[in-house]
């Protein structure tokens, strides 16, 4: 035979307890007559203790009690049959005038003790199973009512009693015997003691119940039926990639339940534990689903751990100095002193010098806790020998837990990796021996970030997830987000990566979603919002999200954002830019940004201020980092200018011919950033740094290519005027290479810790004669390619391969 029980949700509406009852159906037609445990109400627990609190502070409780008819008469209306209906009104009414003369009594006296509370909470199961019972018999006439306060009894510890397992096991057992052509109906949560007086089993009561039951009929199973699919490897209301887990064995269920999982209550399973009962945790509303199966003996599963559980807000205590050290008792003067108190320890931790202690309590608990604790220690605290004790609210618990944990090495690290790397703080660890849990205490507002980090970082076959902030949606821009969404299948099934834009900016407006703006319609959501551009805002709303494994992109050519790269890095959000600027100003801040980056342990890639797309910047990286030496680069690393000298031939106009380029979007804004060679400059000063030259811009020799006249015009158009002015100028250029049989290169090269820019002519004998279209080259001389240089070439400029690059940096990103 099978327990089944049903919580609140389940039992809270018509429609769930016809549910309820197509269940008991398919069981019926098995040939199987389970015991069937009911909770109250969904809401009803809480209004009776609503009413009963009230009651005690003088507070009037009529509405409340209409409201608690209300709900079940509209049950009664809607599931029983006319002729069948009367019976159900009567027994409630019954209910509804003791419940109402208890609550005039404690309005009256002011006061709500234990054992009145207990009675006045058990009418929401004895109404839900009474009525139930009344329904269930009109398809199931052995249905039958039974009342748990007979069945299991107490000691007298109202609110939380303790169950006597040898005199409740032999009336279960003796009444089960009586009865068992019946469908029993019995109520959870409540119990009796030897005087017939009401007790309740305290949290997940009605869980308990059906456990008890279990363990004294030796049932094949006990079924919790709630509302989710079972246990899950995550709060799903934090954790959207959660998903629920086929099994788990007790000591794992119960790691999970005592850290915070609301699915089942850690009492509730040691009945079952002991007799090696499996539990079912299965969805009412979905009753197909497998849900999870809790038992003595698992299968063996490849995750080294079942699920991350939390729990959201407590307080912690710390208490520490000299007078704890080889102290012995302390500890136990300490806890005894709690436990007389009923003060639940839910986390401790203690250092290995003993010099201190940590541990959480509940936030209701932390005041008296304070009290007692410096009461009991006064003298110790007079004398100094112990430092004030600190009070710490708004902490968190996040608990790994798994039994493969004690043979898969690596574990913590990475649990650790995955907090560090997005700047959440452990203000305390704890260990079990067992090796079956880990728990640290963070920050209340960090949580929903670390559990979704942690989760990515330890369920490896669902896709990470990266939440990028992206400023800028220019042509870089525009392309880049095309090529997310068109390779967003790709990305998941070779990379595991989900790339979600939680943010966008240009310079007129803003918008944001955590869920990830759509990237077939990001325009216009742009378009649509009512956040007006602001980048310090955009900055403060990125890190106010607070979302794991952020990325801030700069598409821009903008010098602002660069003022922000430094505050981006220490919210541990890692940077991936195409803007050249900050990477070319002072040393200093280039060294800043690199340090800062990884002393916050987070990426700083920006392949694409050197060579677009092409991995110039990763090709030195490892280089250096693999113990190599530069001894020269010399390199073409002007798209724009690469693209200008191929095309600047025959009849061809140098005017017409940097025009042709900017409208393919090869130039810079102002296309004399390019042709003065001071994008060129920046992009050979950041490859001197990145080969370990402390370098300045001042220290890159350049020779520029427009006459002073282009440089000094005041705009673009008045750039363009002047360039054309000059055109017998360029044509001296081109007459003079082409009658040499040569052609016009822009070459910047690096060795003995000098840059240089300058324009050449050079034959066919030259490796960079053959360079066509908007193609960058460039070539490491090394102490390992001494005799044959190593050689980069391609398309170095152009919004496909500038984005491209930036999305290899943001998977890159999403690898580390």
């Amino acid at each position: 035979m099978k327990v089944l029980k049903f919580g609140g949700t389940s039992v809270g509406s018509v429609s769930s307890i016809k549910t309820l009852l197509d269940i008991l159906k398919e069981e019926n037609k098995n040939g199987s007559k389970p015991v069937v445990v009911l909770s109250a109400m969904s809401g009803i627990t809480n209004l009776l203790i609503s009413m009963a609190e009230g009651a005690a502070e003088g507070k009037e409780f009529t509405a409340e009690l209409a409201e608690l008819e209300r709900r079940h008469f509209e049950v009664v209306k809607a599931l029983l049959d006319i002729q069948n209906q009367n019976p159900a009104y009567t027994r409630l009414k019954i209910h509804f005038n003791q419940l109402e003369e208890l609550l005039q009594g404690v309005l009256t006296l002011r006061e709500l003790t234990a054992k009145t509370r207990d009675t006045i909470l058990s009418y929401g199961e004895r109404c839900s199973a009474m009525m139930i019972s009344k329904i269930a018999a009109q398809h199931f006439p052995d249905a039958m009512f039974v009342d748990a306060s007979e069945l299991i009894k107490t000691d007298s510890a109202f609110g939380n009693a303790r169950v006597n397992p040898e005199l409740t096991d032999l009336l279960i057992q003796t009444f089960y015997k009586d009865h068992s052509d019946k469908l029993l109906i019995v109520t959870g949560f409540i119990a009796g003691n030897d005087a017939g007086q009401i007790t309740t089993l305290g949290r997940g009561g009605s869980d308990y119940t059906a456990a008890i039951f279990g363990s004294a009929l030796n049932a094949q199973e006990i079924q919790i039926w709630t509302d989710v699919n079972g246990m899950m490897t995550a709060d799903p209301r934090m954790v959207k990639k959660a998903f629920s887990l086929e099994e788990l064995t007790y000591t794992e269920a119960m790691e999970l339940s005592y850290f915070g999982a609301k699915v089942i209550y850690p009492p509730t399973m040691i009945p079952a534990f002991l007799k090696k009962i499996p539990i079912v945790i299965k969805n009412t509303f979905e009753p197909e689903f497998a849900g999870t199966v809790i038992r003595h003996d698992c299968k063996s599963s490849s995750l080294p751990i079942k699920g991350i559980s939390s729990i959201n807000n407590i307080s912690i205590l710390s208490l520490e100095g000299s007078g704890m050290v080889g102290k012995s008792g302390f500890s136990g003067r300490l806890f005894s002193l709690l436990a007389r108190e009923q003060i639940n320890i839910i986390l401790i931790t203690q250092s290995s010098s003993e010099h201190s202690i940590t541990f959480a309590v509940q936030p209701n608990d932390v005041e008296k806790a304070k009290f007692l604790i410096e009461q009991e220690f006064e003298l110790e605290l007079l004398a100094n020998k112990l430092e004030p004790l600190v009070v710490e609210k708004g902490q968190a618990i996040l608990a790994i837990v798994g039994e493969n944990m004690k043979q898969t090495p690596g574990v913590s690290g990475k649990l650790f990796h995955a907090l560090g790397r997005n700047g959440i703080n452990v203000r305390a660890i704890a260990q079990g021996s067992s090796e079956y849990n880990i728990s640290v205490i963070i920050s209340a507002t960090d949580l929903a970030k670390a559990l979704n980090a942690v989760h990515d970082a330890f369920f490896i076959q669902l896709t990470k997830t990266l939440h990028a902030f992206c400023l800028g949606t220019g042509n870089i821009g525009k392309t880049l987000f095309n090529q997310l969404n068109a390779h967003r299948d790709f990305l998941q099934k070779n990379n595991g990566i989900q790339v979600k834009i939680a943010g966008i900016s240009n310079t007129r407006k803003m918008v944001f979603n955590a869920d990830g703006l759509p990237l077939d319609s990001w325009e216009d959501e742009l378009a649509q919002s009512h956040h007006v551009a602001d980048l310090k805002t955009f900055i403060h709303h990125m890190k106010e999200m607070n979302l794991p494994n952020c990325v801030f992109i700069d598409n821009t050519a903008n010098p602002a954002p660069i003022g922000f790269y430094e505050e981006v890095f220490k919210s541990n959000i890692s940077v991936v830019t195409c803007n050249k600027i900050g990477n070319s100003a002072s040393y200093s801040q280039y060294k800043t940004f690199r340090d800062t980056a990884r002393r916050h342990g987070v990426d700083f890639f920006y392949e694409t201020n050197v060579g677009a797309g092409l991995p110039i910047i990763r090709t030195l990286k490892d280089l250096m980092s693999s113990g190599d030496r530069v001894q020269r680069i010399e390199a073409i690393l002007s798209g724009t200018i690469s693209f200008i000298f191929n095309y600047f031939k025959g009849d061809a106009n140098f005017h017409d011919v940097v025009k042709e380029a900017q409208e393919k979007g090869y130039t810079e804004p102002d296309p004399r950033d390019d042709l003065s060679g001071k994008d060129f400059m920046r992009k050979m000063l950041i490859l001197a740094r990145d080969a370990g030259y402390e370098m300045e811009a001042a220290d890159v020799q350049i020779d520029n290519i427009l006459p002073q006249t282009c440089l000094d015009a005041q705009t673009v158009e008045d750039f363009y005027a002047a360039l054309k002015s000059e055109d017998a100028f360029f044509a001296n250029l081109k007459d003079t290479a082409e009658r040499d049989k040569k052609v016009l290169r822009y070459i910047g090269k690096l060795e003995n810790g000098k840059a240089s820019i300058t324009l050449q002519m050079v034959d066919e004998n030259h490796p960079f004669y053959m360079l066509s279209g908007s193609d960058n080259i460039i070539s490491f001389t090394t102490d390992r390619y001494k005799d044959r240089p190593l050689v980069v070439k391609g398309p170095g400029a152009g919004a496909e391969v500038t984005a491209a690059g930036v999305f290899a940096d943001l998977i890159n990103v999403g690898a580390n």
